[in-house]
């Protein structure tokens, strides 16, 4: 398949796609193109930290305190309901999180424009109110998690190891690797050994029909009885 034309000095950008925490199978993917259809669920870990840097700066400043224990509140909450189900979680989520949820916005509505907005607490309230819209999807599915650490700890190690690649300066490049990123962290979310997992693959894969049985690829996944039996940690 011929290329497109891009540059190898053009910037462009890798996209990383993760199961939440709460999910039965634990699915990192990797994409050289970004996802149109997706919902996002804007991360309240970012949203907690701008407040307490604001502290840091100001140790006296109250309402970057207050701001940061509504943000605290929420994170109580929802390390209770860890041990839920999906239905349980969403359920609960409605009952004692959207009431905090909504009061913080309340409240940030009435003090945001009395804070300076250049200042470290100004800042804070203009990052989160920019990403009102998306802060409160999780209310959404009891499966969607309240920050996106998950996929910060996935994206670590690609961008570690990006200095490193002299394959990926062209977009069938660029494929390349994040297949085989894809495999390589979904495989540790699963608590696969990743070397005994490629030993797998490229042992059982070539004989397999799955060309014209994609449903059998199903046998290999990482979260399948036998392939956890065969390649799970100790």
């Amino acid at each position: 398949m011929k290329e497109r034309n891009v540059s190898s000095e053009s910037k462009q950008y890798m996209w990383v796609y993760r199961t939440g925490k709460h999910s039965d199978r634990q699915i990192v993917i990797y994409d050289y193109n970004k996802l149109t259809k997706v919902t996002h669920c804007n991360c309240w870990a970012h949203v907690r930290r701008n407040f307490h840097e604001a502290i840091v700066v100001n140790s006296e400043d109250s309402i970057a305190r207050v701001a940061r224990d509504y943000c605290d509140k929420l994170f109580e909450i929802e390390a209770k309901l860890d041990s839920l189900t999906t239905e349980e979680r969403f359920n609960k989520r409605l009952m004692q999180e959207k009431p905090v949820f909504e009061a913080f916005w309340s409240w940030a509505e009435k003090v945001a424009p009395t804070v300076l907005p250049k200042t470290q607490l100004g800042k804070a309230f203009e990052y989160a109110f920019k990403r009102r819209e998306y802060l409160g999807n999780y209310f959404k599915n009891g499966d969607c998690a309240i920050s996106n650490n998950a996929a910060e700890n996935a994206i670590r190690p690609f961008t570690v190891g990006r200095k490193n690649w002299l394959f990926s300066d062209t977009p069938n490049g660029a494929k390349a690797s994040t297949d085989i990123y894809s495999i390589v962290e979904t495989a540790k979310a699963n608590g696969l050994d990743v070397f005994k997992y490629f030993e797998l693959l490229l042992t059982v894969l070539p004989s397999m029909e799955f060309l014209t049985n994609p449903d059998i690829i199903e046998e290999l996944l990482p979260w399948n009885e036998a392939t956890q039996k065969i390649c799970k940690l100790p």
